[in-house]
């Protein structure tokens, strides 16, 4: 993990061919994304071995950690995508301002997350979708992730500021750290102490705590362009409307106030994905409300599928977060032909990747379900789920690349649109409709049908905003 000077990295991140940069960046961050994923899986897999009702509380709980990432992330992009076209403008003082102000912020949120979700804990179980049979469970395992909730916040954005850095290495280095303690964590609390679904709880609170200590390393010891100061959080300092290259990064002004207009850049620019993961947390809640008619086996077979797509999904995810940062630093530095060539290469690639995984994850469905839980009830609910989502697999590229492409270069209102397309504005009045009108048959397969209306949606607004481009070395609109 050689930390470059700056000049060398503007090298790197302007010069290099945009294909080989995307795959410099996007694999770390593939192993990071996927090494998460299996320790998401792990917990499931342990916990369905305690039965069907404990597998059901991984899925409940899955929307509260949705909420949590869902901040985590739009700090995270707010910050790192302000910040990739910064570091492109030379401006690294600047871009220090942005990281010191989201983690700042992010770790109040945290806090209030923690909060407010120990004040109406049943309640919020009771809305994410738990059942009377899981709802003890459920209780059990979200004690743990929101007393970890404020360190997950902030590790959500440090992984984020460090890819849209360019050193995907060092986030990946992080995640993977906690993510493999997590499964020796499970293994030893629940198989070896027997502690049940509190020891998955646990075990998932200690790694994160981990991986977001390992996470914010970089930033205090040199290895990163935008620094974290204790002293930004301190008054008497020039605002950062005020400050310019040499001058001293601060998240308040010369009152001691945070610096608003800041602090809603930030939010106006991680929308997107505040609206992507939250989304997904009340689609979860509905999704599971809606399986709950079915039975426990339904609620688990549903959650088992989307632990398993979220894990083929991360394959073509991590090469399109790899395009991220180039993006955001070539869009700064007026490099417009970059960004269309990166685009380009990222959608065709995933797309041929994820769909390579679809055919694998078709034919195998019932087999991939029946290692998590070996209950027929279970296999009965997730195989045609599995298989309805990995032939829609394919079109997830076009979506989710279109979506960063805006968010990565400022354009916040249209990435907006395209983040609430796949668990939003799709997927809601579909799953409604179809629960009523094909049953547990709508349930299953209301995922597929939502990406695809998605993709389709997506394809005029990026043809749109890359005629747009002005020539290399023009201002952008």
């Amino acid at each position: 993990m050689r930390n470059n000077s700056p000049e060398e990295q503007y090298r790197l991140m302007t010069e290099t061919p945009a294909p080989v940069l995307v795959l410099k960046l996007g694999l770390p961050t593939t192993v990071s994304m996927l090494v998460t994923t299996i320790y998401n899986m792990a917990d499931t897999y342990f916990v369905s071995s305690l039965g069907t009702s404990q597998s059901g509380a991984i899925g409940v709980v899955f929307g509260l950690m949705a909420i949590i990432q869902a901040f985590g992330f739009m700090f995270g992009h707010g910050a790192g995508s302000n910040i990739g076209r910064l570091l492109g403008a030379h401006n690294r003082d600047r871009a220090g301002y942005f990281a010191s102000t989201s983690v700042l912020f992010g770790l109040i949120t945290g806090g209030i997350i923690t909060a407010i979700g120990f004040i109406w804990h049943t309640p919020l179980m009771n809305l994410l979708g738990s059942s009377d049979t899981i709802l003890p469970y459920a209780l059990e395992y979200s004690r743990y992730i929101l007393i970890a909730a404020p360190l997950m916040v902030v590790g959500c954005i440090a992984n984020n500021i460090l890819r849209y850095e360019g050193r995907a290495t060092f986030a990946m280095f992080g995640l993977v750290s906690g993510g493999l303690l997590n499964i020796l964590g499970d293994f030893i609390t629940i198989k070896v102490l027997d502690m049940g679904v509190a020891g998955a709880g646990l075990s998932t609170a200690v790694s994160q705590f981990i991986a977001a200590v390992i996470l914010l390393i970089p930033f205090f010891t040199g290895k990163t362009q935008s620094r974290l100061s204790l002293r930004g959080a301190l008054p008497g300092h020039k605002t950062a409307g005020e400050a310019g290259d040499g001058a001293e990064s601060t998240a308040f002004n010369s009152l001691g106030s945070p610096d608003w207009a800041m602090v809603g850049n930030i939010i106006a620019v991680g929308l997107p994905s505040l609206m992507r993961q939250g989304l997904t947390s009340i689609s979860t809640m509905i999704l599971n409300s809606s399986a709950r008619p079915y039975g426990d086996a339904a609620i688990a077979g549903m959650s088992i599928v989307a632990k398993v797509i979220g894990f083929m999904f991360c394959i073509g995810l991590g090469i399109g977060q790899g395009f991220q940062p180039v993006a955001g630093f070539n869009y700064g530095a007026r490099k417009y032909s970059r960004v269309k060539s990166s685009y380009m290469f990222t959608l065709v690639f995933s797309t041929c990747l994820l769909g390579i995984v679809g055919v694998i994850g078709f034919f195998n469905a019932s087999r991939i379900v029946s290692v998590f839980r070996d209950d027929p009830d279970v296999i009965a609910v997730g195989t045609p789920a599995l298989r309805y989502q990995t032939l829609s697999l394919v079109c997830l590229p076009l979506l989710v690349s279109g979506n960063m492409l805006f968010q990565s270069t400022g354009k916040s209102v249209r990435a907006t649109v395209l983040a609430a397309m796949r668990s939003g504005l799709f997927f809601i009045p579909t799953i409604l409709i179809l629960r009523r009108t094909m049953g547990l048959t709508g349930i299953e397969c209301s995922q597929s049908i939502a990406d695809v209306l998605g993709s389709i949606f997506t394809i005029p607004f990026v043809i749109s905003f890359i005629r747009s481009f002005p020539k290399d070395g023009e201002p952008a609109d």
